[in-house]
């Protein structure tokens, strides 16, 4: 009886083998092509064998941690939920003035500028500290999605963001590219070209199936 029993369970146990392995390679294809596309990206490969990219290079692609933060109807929200599309993100301290809202006007035309791939990518602007309404900003950036945080959790975030002119903590006012698995990517300067922005970006989406 023993014996009849263990052969009995041998069928479904293998059934549950198979699933597990075909679920396996079921999300293997769908990350390999953003995977591939970053990695021909930053190995410096060009579909049209022009220039290089405008951005500065994360070298390697950097994977984020999670981090809850805080959104304008005080809701908790994850950053790892962001992930599934192309992100830019900025920080600034509030107010959000010159350097920072030129910023947010140059995610928005970037993205705009890329016609039906727009919807492949997303804008987020996270406060660093101050008591401005984020909702003004979310207003006049329609689509962009603005987060504050625990001083603790914004600042241990930040930091991920280290390139080698520092961290959005020394008030840089960067802006950065994250892929749609959750890895830093690139970041752009305060004066960046947002010709140059819309290039890079085009290049990432047309290489990349996902997101």
């Amino acid at each position: 009886m023993q014996n009849q029993n263990t052969k009995a369970t041998e069928p479904g146990g293998t059934s549950v083998r198979t699933g597990r392995r075909t679920l396996v390679l079921i999300v293997l294809l769908f990350l390999a092509p953003v995977v591939l596309a970053t990695s021909l990206y930053l190995g410096g490969w060009r579909p049209d064998g022009k220039g290089s990219q405008q951005g500065e290079l994360v070298q390697p692609a950097r994977p984020l941690t999670d981090a809850v933060l805080r959104k304008t109807d005080s809701t908790e929200y994850h950053l790892h939920a962001m992930r599934g599309s192309w992100t830019f993100i900025t920080f600034s301290h509030l107010p959000c003035n010159g350097i920072c809202q030129n910023n947010l006007y140059k995610m928005q035309q970037v993205r705009l500028a890329q016609g039906k791939d727009a919807g492949r990518v997303q804008r987020a602007f996270i406060a660093l500290g101050g008591t401005d309404d984020l909702r003004a900003l979310e207003a006049q950036y329609p689509g962009l999605a603005a987060f504050t945080g625990a001083p603790a959790t914004v600042q241990t975030l930040a930091r991920e963001f280290t390139s080698s002119h520092g961290t959005p903590l020394d008030g840089l006012e960067r802006v950065y590219l994250v892929d749609p698995i959750g890895n830093l990517v690139l970041s752009y300067a305060p004066d960046a070209d947002p010709s140059g922005m819309r290039k890079d970006l085009a290049r990432l989406l047309r290489l990349s199936r996902i997101g």
